[in-house]
């Protein structure tokens, strides 16, 4: 199946764009009945942190804007245009429960899957968790991964359900795991009017997003020191990082580094947009990395380590520059200037936008609900329906 669609994110299956013009059949403006399937640790979209439900309502947005008929499975305090059927009355990690995810999304999934027949295709954001459901359903369910694949202990689970479809968010993200069902990697895509641009030139560099060893604020800082420029860091602390946060980040934070906290999508303009840089220096196989393609959307250039989708994303001199040390990194601050801002919101208008990613969805959709079709149409039980018909066929003409 990975012939579907090329992974490049702009070409479809023989290289036909995927803009759902030109269908499956020619029902691509069939509207589909679809169901979006969201974890419940943030609302749809969340308050503030929170990467893959704020994916998820990128989508669910676009598609019900597109006409399709859907349904978004979240937590209550979610907001949607969508039809919401809510999995627990407010989002987990706001309300103090985030231990209570895995066990809140079985009864979700479970309401899903026994009105799969109301659905034309599934689409899960959930990892592994709707694999057994979506096994035994006739209806087509596809699941997008958002998290890191590399993780030994859960390969045989992987291995289990090898037949299931899958979408990646980023090629790198995939290759702990070649022998699953890989249909397309999918690259995330914001709204185009959803962040400003802004033409610069910024004063400060930008860290964004989650305190976490992996993430490497303390890079962030050392680069910034020896840079000579103030650095910015908006990121939230989770329980599990609070010992690194008090041990190794919080000593760091003196002069020329101000920590902000946890910020909206409504502040994301101007804290981005009045950055001379985004600093994104992580030390792990990053699965997409979603505050990419937002500091693009403002024209902010990102500084970066090639780490897992790090190479897909940025293009060096145009979007960003790519160093493994701190001394390259710290080159790159003194040179990011001399990047057009203009080319890197452009960069981010042809690969980045909710259009682009959604017409890839649905390309895939479609070709799924066709290969669905494909199977009971040649299903042995129709074969011995059609055998049956024309062998009465048959006998009436020889009876005349």
């Amino acid at each position: 199946m990975d012939s579907i669609i090329k992974t490049n994110g702009i070409k479809g299956a023989n290289g036909v764009s995927t803009n759902g013009v030109n269908g499956i059949n020619g029902n691509s403006h069939k509207p589909l009945r679809i169901a979006q399937v969201a974890p419940l640790y943030e609302r749809v979209p969340p308050r503030l942190y929170g990467g893959t439900e704020r994916v998820v309502s990128h989508i669910t947005e676009e598609l019900v804007r597109r006409g399709h008929e859907v349904t978004l499975f979240a937590s209550g305090d979610s907001q949607t245009s969508a039809k919401l059927v809510p999995g627990c009355p407010q989002a987990l990690r706001l309300s103090g429960r985030p231990h209570m995810g895995t066990f809140l999304q079985l009864p979700m999934l479970s309401d899903v899957y026994e009105r799969a027949s109301s659905f034309d295709v599934i689409h899960t954001h959930l990892d592994y968790w709707s694999f057994p459901l979506a096994r035994l359903t006739p209806t087509p369910s596809v699941a997008t991964m958002h998290g890191r694949l590399d993780i030994p202990e859960l390969k045989p689970v992987y291995a289990r359900y090898r037949s299931l479809p899958l979408i990646s968010i980023s090629d790198s993200q995939r290759a702990p795991l070649p022998f699953m069902n890989w249909v397309t990697t999918v690259y995330h895509g914001v709204p185009r009017n959803r962040l400003e641009y802004s033409p610069g030139p910024g004063k400060y560099l930008a860290f964004l997003g989650r305190i976490s060893p992996e993430k490497r604020p303390d890079i962030a800082i050392e680069v910034a020191k020896r840079a000579g420029v103030p650095l910015k860091i908006a990121a939230k602390v989770d329980n599990v990082d609070k010992e690194y946060f008090a041990n190794v980040i919080k000593p760091l934070l003196t002069s020329g580094v101000e920590l902000i906290g946890e910020i909206g999508d409504d502040q994301k303009s101007e804290f981005l947009g009045n950055a001379l840089a985004l600093m994104f220096p992580i030390d792990w196989p990053e699965p997409f990395g979603m505050v990419m393609i937002e500091a693009m959307a403002c024209g902010t250039p990102i500084i970066t380590r090639p780490c897992g989708s790090v190479p897909e994303v940025v293009m060096p001199g145009v979007s960003g520059f790519i160093g493994d040390t701190v001394e390259e990194l710290v080159a790159a601050v003194k040179k990011v200037d001399t990047l057009s801002r203009a080319a890197c919101r452009k960069e981010f208008e042809t690969r980045f936008t909710v259009e682009v990613m959604v017409d890839q969805y649905e390309h895939v959709y479609r070709q799924l609900i066709e290969e669905r079709q494909s199977k009971t149409i040649d299903s042995p039980i129709n074969r011995a329906i059609a055998a049956c018909e024309v062998q009465a066929f048959t006998g009436q003409s020889d009876a005349g």
